[in-house]
């Protein structure tokens, strides 16, 4: 009996904690703040097409790397919690596409936020091929995807005209390093274009292989030319070419409207079945709305400190999951039903009542934990914002449900319940 108390009471000081820290956080300034997704905060959404048709090599690591660098682009220009992603789809007469999704909550400008992405530049390191009479440059596959990092020097060449000639510098990640001697050291006496956005800045000759994965450029540019180059590259330069399909503005107006709607729904759906719970099945109902209260403030907990951007299809998969959760309960309750109509003690009743639950509260949660694993690993960027959210829910309701539940009742119903607290066991709308 003492066991279950110090659950209960254990259970208890859980949700007062989760409480406190959800009120705490309950400021726009905190770290914990619900971050809301681009339907719900309003901003603009841009759709780039990569083009890919010329990587031979890893496709998906070089995908993978232009998402990085134009997260790390607009995180540079200051946008407020932007979402990067890729997204792959299949369009008209079998052919496939790859997009750049890039969502800049808070941002209604659309030009503004196509500059806040800007043009990178596309690096590409080519050698020259003149074996068919005209000289034509073929790829090495060293690419912007292994620049680390870019720096301007000044400094002579070739005597006083040349003095203070602005000179770029690439340094090259440890994999970059290796192809670039690779490449040096197996073509030396090769031309070695350097091109930036298809256009040639600089082809010198490899004189000898370079294995500290540095690289010069000594193209003709100005002090300024030589300064955005090394900015550009610095902000990232892009391993895949992209080129913008699609643009849409979601107005802060119509973005508050749906969260505030998505809000009430929540609040109205958890009133209807807090009531309908407390009527029909009365003690064992109160202590499934504590339940489910501890549930959602848990939820909120996960969605706070990983923190979870939350969408309208977010919303949407909690509510679901709230449906869930006392659905394990009504699993539980009707099981304890049984038992007492069979004569067993209450607080029996409810101990078989959670073991015989178990099995079928166990399979369903299994089953949905698949789906929404499912539609998260394969789903769009809207499917994902839902099984997140629902996956989460539909785990900590199968610890609410089992745990939070069975420890509330079992601290409160007396060994030998009869009369009265059969009476508050029972369900429906008559007494018994």
């Amino acid at each position: 009996m003492w066991k279950y108390r110090l659950g209960a009471l254990a259970v208890l000081v859980l949700g007062g904690v989760l409480l406190w820290f959800v009120v705490a956080t309950d400021n726009p300034a905190s770290r914990y703040a619900v971050k809301l997704g681009l339907d719900l905060a309003g901003g603009t959404e841009l759709v780039y097409k990569a083009d890919t048709s010329n990587i031979s090599g890893d496709k998906q690591g070089a995908l993978n790397s232009l998402r990085d660098v134009i997260d790390r682009r607009v995180n540079l220009f200051g946008v407020a919690e932007p979402l990067v992603q890729l997204e792959h789809s299949s369009v008209v007469a079998g052919q496939n596409e790859d997009r750049l999704l890039v969502d800049l909550p808070g941002v209604t400008d659309v030009k503004a936020a196509v500059d806040a992405i800007g043009k990178t530049p596309v690096l590409e390191f080519k050698l020259a091929d003149n074996s068919t009479g005209t000289t034509t440059y073929v790829s090495t596959g060293l690419t912007g995807e292994y620049l680390s990092s870019a720096e301007l020097q000044f400094g002579s060449s070739g005597g006083s005209a040349f003095a203070n000639t602005p000179t770029v510098v690439l340094h090259f990640n440890s994999d970059g390093a290796k192809l670039f001697e690779q490449i040096t050291s197996s073509n030396v006496g090769r031309v070695l274009g350097i091109f930036l956005d298809g256009q040639a800045i600089s082809t010198p000759v490899v004189q000898e292989a370079i294995p500290d994965g540095n690289a010069t450029i000594t193209g003709q540019f100005t002090p300024q030319e030589a300064r955005d180059l090394v900015q550009n590259l610095n902000f990232g330069a892009l391993p895949v070419p992209i080129s913008l399909e699609s643009s849409n503005t979601i107005g802060a107006t119509l973005g508050q409207a749906a969260f505030h709607k998505g809000l009430i729904a929540g609040a109205v759906g958890f009133a209807l079945v807090a009531l309908f719970m407390v009527l029909w099945y009365r003690l064992a109902g109160v202590i499934a709305v504590i339940a489910l209260v501890i549930y959602m403030l848990l939820n909120i907990f996960i969605i706070k400190a990983l923190p979870v951007t939350l969408t309208a299809s977010g919303i949407a998969g909690f509510i679901l999951s709230i449906g869930l959760a006392v659905d394990a309960n009504v699993l539980i309750f009707e099981r304890i039903k049984e038992e007492l109509r069979r004569g067993i003690p209450t607080r029996e009743a409810a101990r078989i009542g959670f073991h015989r639950a178990w099995p079928a509260i166990r399979d369903g949660h299994l089953t949905m934990i698949i789906s929404a694993v499912i539609l998260f690993w394969i789903g769009t960027s809207l499917v994902k914002g839902f099984a997140l959210v629902f996956g989460f829910g539909v785990i900590t309701s199968l610890f609410t449900a089992t745990s939070v539940s069975r420890s509330l009742l079992l601290a409160i119903l007396p060994e030998d319940g009869k009369g009265f607290w059969r009476t508050l066991m029972s369900s429906g709308f008559h007494l018994k």
